[in-house]
């Protein structure tokens, strides 16, 4: 039996999964997001309880394609994956210990960075919103944030998160979307709200190595089932 990872353990797997776009799992995923949510959670072990995503540690980001490689997605993993539960040719996959990674974020070291994230503000929904659904027990919706407000927003998380930035490059990324009950496939355009996500590249030193690998291991911000919150380091 896999014991799960506490979330403060400095331990995780990388894995990286070179998308093969002839297979119809990856086109199908590719265009929905609960269904490559779905995909990603083969990799955690079962048996987890009910939030496995949080337990296996499970964050991703899809990295689009180049003129050299295919899309890829970028998993991480504080519990070992089980690579053998993906569709047989979804893509070539490359694993990665990150544990001498984060042993090594120490205060003062600069690194580089990179996070996509669901730049977002959350308000109660009231009665006089145009899209309330007296019938849902939904009683908030998130705002997304554009421009200068989502680069402050990056720049709070980021010093919670124990950096201090020196350089940032907010590109816009595409919306996600996702039903927005359990029991409403993707399919349904009606009962879906979206994440809009935002990459964030830059340079920046780290001031907390303890909160910093916290935010590498839980991630940052909401939409992180659906692709937001994995933040990747390496030295500068």
């Amino acid at each position: 039996m896999t014991t799960p990872a506490e979330p403060g353990t400095s331990t995780a797997t990388l894995i990286r999964i070179r998308l093969n776009l002839r297979s119809p799992d990856v086109r199908r995923d590719l265009t929905r997001p609960g269904s490559l949510h779905k995909t990603i959670m083969l990799l955690a072990p079962e048996g987890l309880g009910e939030h496995h995503r949080q337990t296996a540690g499970l964050l991703f980001r899809l990295e689009p394609a180049t003129h050299h490689t295919p899309p890829t997605l970028l998993v991480q993993s504080r519990l070992p994956p089980d690579l053998t539960r993906l569709p047989r040719t979804y893509g070539h996959t490359e694993t990665r210990d990150l544990t001498p990674l984060l042993a090594a974020l120490t205060t003062g070291r600069r690194v580089r960075y990179r996070i996509t994230a669901n730049a977002s503000v959350r308000r109660k929904r009231t009665d006089h919103d145009p899209f309330f659904d007296t019938d849902t027990k939904i009683r908030h919706t998130d705002v997304a944030l554009h421009g200068d407000a989502a680069l402050t927003w990056w720049q709070s998380k980021a010093t919670h998160a124990g950096l201090a930035l020196h350089s940032t490059t907010p590109t816009p990324m595409r919306r996600s979307r996702h039903p927005i009950t359990r029991d409403h496939s993707d399919d349904q355009q009606p009962n879906e709200f979206r994440h809009q996500l935002t990459r964030f590249d830059g340079q920046a030193t780290i001031t907390d190595p303890d909160q910093l690998r916290h935010a590498v291991l839980t991630g940052i911000g909401r939409g992180k089932p659906y692709g937001a919150g994995l933040l990747s380091l390496a030295p500068a």
